[in-house]
């Protein structure tokens, strides 16, 4: 295989390093407390909302938090997968449902990884809900329940809020639900595959973020809510592309997140309606595809992955959209590892291995594929570096967003997976990188950035 030459290099293969801090992580306690200070407010036309990962303030290390991560995640990536699946085999004609028949509705994604505060209603009720770029509906259990898990706040109760409204059979949002009924408002049924639904009724408020209220979002407010994976908060936020979700509603063209690395205590970023820009920072920005059968997900064109010095040997289709809606790479902020086409993931693991000089670990107690033995207590351990070629441009990856260690247990694991058909561009990858997400010239953007200090 022809080896690039690369100027001003004295090996072929380039190393990362991984100082101690970043890989061999324990657990800290921190007593101090920092003081919140004051952000800059950015410009008029935008806000800001915190983020915090479902697992902050737990005493956990990183790759318990990326293992818990992914058994959160096996049932989305089992999701999102189905709901292409279902959208790509040819649907069979679905007969009118009479009142008492229940709706078949599609599948969404749900769960995720990170909270974002919000406050719902007149006078304004506190809700921290899951950030899900992979769906639209924005949610959360309302009064009268009938049937409600446990959330950290009140449930929202719709007669305390001057400024509730039901939403009426005609209105445009109402017909954008993938399905609803019509009786008292509109109503609808909204699933997220497995067991996981929300059905109530679709109504309007006043959402406030932070200092900024935005009046008449419509939202779900939900009296029959089952499924796993919500209990942290209390309801969702849906971020995707379709007419019911945020960005859509607040007409913003661009919103970015930045998310602090996983065992972080510091709060992680949204920024709906304006884009940062890290100063000095290489940016890479790629085009955002589109799948008819999937409009609300953000497919990127990813062309390719090197690994070392060596450009992975995968057939140029094994990541594009299918004509038929399979396929493709989305990014996802719900979704903890990154998951490559199985052709893919055995190309850059076979590859990954030969390259690292550390002994395998094949006892397969971390739920990780790819792991290496490390004595206990080792300094830092040299991995290859790993790039990821998107179309306009070329994404590396700091080592910290794809090695994750455990001094205790003497490993150190390569934090993505193989899946069938679609890939997933996870959150460990997109740690302290600000995405910007421009829909007018529909674009994805990757900023290397420190998370904290936006």
């Amino acid at each position: 295989m022809h080896m690039a030459k690369v100027p001003h290099r004295s090996s072929l293969v380039t190393l990362v390093t991984l100082l101690v801090v970043a890989l061999l992580l324990h657990p800290t306690s921190s007593t101090s407390r920092k003081t919140l200070h004051h952000h800059h407010h950015p410009s008029s036309n935008g806000f800001r909302v915190m983020l915090r990962h479902v697992d902050s303030g737990k005493n956990l290390t990183k790759l318990e938090r990326v293992q818990h991560g992914i058994k959160r995640g096996k049932g989305r990536l089992q999701r999102l997968n189905a709901m292409v699946l279902a959208a790509t085999s040819t649907p069979t004609p679905t007969p009118t449902p009479t009142p008492d028949e229940s709706l078949e509705a599609p599948i969404h994604a749900g769960n995720g990884e990170y909270l974002m505060e919000l406050a719902i209603g007149t006078p304004p009720e506190s809700y921290p809900a899951v950030l899900d770029t992979g769906s639209d509906l924005i949610w959360t259990q309302c009064k009268p329940c009938t049937q409600c898990y446990k959330q950290p706040t009140p449930i929202f109760d719709p007669r305390k809020s001057s400024s509730f409204s039901k939403v009426s059979c005609g209105n445009t949002l109402c017909s954008a639900l993938p399905s609803s009924s019509c009786s008292d408002g509109c109503e609808y049924v909204y699933s997220y595959g497995d067991y996981s639904t929300t059905q109530g009724v679709l109504a309007t408020e006043t959402f406030t973020f932070g200092e900024n209220e935005v009046h008449n979002i419509a939202f779900g407010c939900g009296e029959d809510n089952e499924g796993d994976g919500f209990e942290q908060a209390s309801g969702l936020v849906g971020l995707g592309r379709g007419p019911l979700s945020l960005v859509s509603q607040l007409n913003e063209p661009r919103f970015s997140y930045c998310l602090t690395p996983i065992d972080d205590t510091k709060k992680s970023v949204l920024l709906l309606g304006s884009l940062e820009h890290a100063k000095g920072a290489k940016e890479v920005t790629t085009p955002l595809l589109k799948n008819p059968l999937q409009p609300s997900f953000y497919y990127l064109s990813l062309e390719g992955i090197t690994v070392g010095e060596t450009l992975l040997d995968i057939e140029k289709s094994t990541f594009e959209l299918g004509d038929d809606g399979s396929g493709g790479v989305i990014i996802d902020s719900g979704t903890t590892i990154t998951y490559l086409e199985t052709k893919a993931f055995d190309a850059l693991k076979k590859e990954f291995i030969s390259q690292t000089k550390l002994p395998l670990d094949k006892s397969g107690s971390t739920g990780l594929d790819v792991c290496f033995s490390v004595t206990s207590g080792t300094s830092q351990v040299e991995v290859p570096q790993v790039i990821f070629h998107f179309k306009g441009g070329d994404l590396q990856l700091p080592a910290e967003n794809y090695m994750i260690g455990d001094s205790n247990l003497g490993v150190a694991c390569l934090a993505m997976g193989s899946s069938s058909g679609m890939s997933i561009f996870g959150n460990v990858q997109q740690q302290n990188i600000l995405v910007n997400h421009d829909l007018q010239k529909e674009t994805i953007s990757f900023v290397p950035t420190s998370c904290d200090q936006l």
